[in-house]
């Protein structure tokens, strides 16, 4: 083992695959990957823990195989979450200068970011991230970072992401239990965007979509902050279970099949192309139509975007995007994913999302379905001088001072872009 290095350690838990990846940081938004584990995940159903055993065991083989890879000792990790229950909303926060000076403070900030979480709190939601888009400072809007300015009345604009308290207490406690800390909590496409987004991207409007197993989680970004966020209930697992269910096959042969011979776009795919379908108990391998099951994947992927394109649409935020659409997830390596998204969104340009800003063991994660691991790795190398620890201590998930420092660390990274 390596004592004594400065590692992050991004951890995914995701429905179908637990990942594990282990950085260092080489210089201000770059990190080198050291090493990374995988396991497939057992215990989650759409996001969510259902089983802590099965889970733990997940949690556990990954990050085990990410010690042995890296050669480095692992204490403690920065974990994603997703899931139905995360809720996401806008809200605004007034506050009045009070000082003699009317000079802005962090210290103002925090109050006029803590008037606009106030609209959020519950004894059963857990606030994720409080994360500023846009200062108001007497009606002036588009300030990226108030601090300093002389003013009367400060507004901020924050999105907010807010998860169920006890699910979020059962990933900690899982992770707790296989034996790690928690760093800090983050939700998936947010981790995923700080891996395959450019600096660009964010700054003039771009789609993520992460299309997981279970989940599909989407963002907006725009002038470098997340300005609309959500889940659907439905990822890769239901393309597969329809595979099934059409083709009468196991699960395990659908998934198979479906990575091995599937296609997103029916359009694409010749008419006389077959592949084989095993055999059951009263029937022998033969072969099987590739267009059609080109159509059951268009089918349920298509919903799947057009989902997400609706609720995008119904927020707003549609004028935002200049940069166009970026896939990620396992789901999206499926042939004809670009091609779909691009129908599906009016021909705005598509890519896939593989990670950025990595040096090291890239061989390894060089793919989309590695993006919120990495991302996490880089999410924990920026702003880990400005978390604290999660423990769950009497109900009490993580301080505020903690969420404070992270909206600092944020107001940075934005101004950070925009000078770009």
């Amino acid at each position: 083992m390596r004592w004594g290095r400065k590692i992050v350690v991004g951890l995914d838990v995701g429905t179908t695959k637990t990942c594990a990846v282990v950085a260092e940081p080489v210089e201000e938004g770059r990190v080198r990957v050291l090493g990374v584990g995988a396991a497939p995940s057992r215990g989650l159903r759409r996001g969510e823990i259902v089983d802590v055993e099965e889970t733990v065991t997940s949690i556990a083989d990954a990050i085990d195989e990410a010690e042995r890879t890296s050669d480095t000792e692992i204490h403690s990790v920065f974990a994603s979450i997703t899931g139905e229950h995360i809720e996401t909303c806008n809200a605004r926060g007034v506050v009045p200068i009070e000082t003699d000076s009317n000079e802005i403070t962090q210290s103002d900030i925090d109050r006029a970011i803590e008037a606009a979480q106030a609209m959020a709190r519950s004894i059963d939601r857990e606030i994720l991230h409080a994360l500023p888009a846009d200062f108001v400072v007497d009606g002036v809007n588009d300030i990226r970072d108030p601090r300093g300015l002389c003013g009367r009345r400060l507004e901020v604009l924050v999105h907010l992401v807010t998860g169920g308290l006890l699910a979020a207490q059962n990933l900690v406690k899982c992770i707790n239990k296989a034996g790690f800390e928690v760093e800090d909590i983050v939700f998936q496409p947010v981790a995923a965007g700080q891996a395959a987004l450019t600096s660009t991207d964010k700054q003039v409007g771009v789609i993520l979509i992460d299309v997981g197993g279970g989940t599909t989680d989407f963002a907006v970004f725009s002038d470098a902050s997340p300005r609309f966020s959500g889940v659907l209930g439905l990822g890769g697992d239901d393309i597969t279970r329809d595979i099934s269910k059409v083709l009468r096959i196991p699960r395990s042969k659908a998934e198979e099949i479906k990575v091995t011979h599937g296609h997103a776009m029916p359009a694409h795919v010749k008419d006389d192309e077959t592949f084989t379908l095993p055999g059951t108990l009263d029937t022998k391998p033969h072969d099987a139509s590739a267009r059609l099951l080109a159509e059951i994947i268009e089918a349920r992927y298509r919903e799947i975007l057009q989902i997400a394109k609706d609720a995008i649409e119904r927020s707003e935020c549609g004028h935002l995007i200049g940069s166009g659409v970026v896939l990620t997830g396992g789901t999206c390596l499926l042939k004809g994913s670009r091609d779909l998204a691009r129908s599906v969104f009016n021909n705005m340009s598509t890519r896939l999302g593989r990670p950025l800003e990595i040096t090291g063991s890239v061989e390894q994660i060089e793919s989309p379905m590695y993006a919120t691991g990495v991302g996490l790795a880089l999410y924990g190398a920026e702003f880990r001088e400005s978390n604290e620890i999660v423990r769950h201590t009497d109900n009490v998930f993580r301080s505020v001072q903690g969420l404070a420092k992270r909206v600092k660390a944020w107001i940075r990274q934005r101004a950070k872009i925009a000078s770009l």
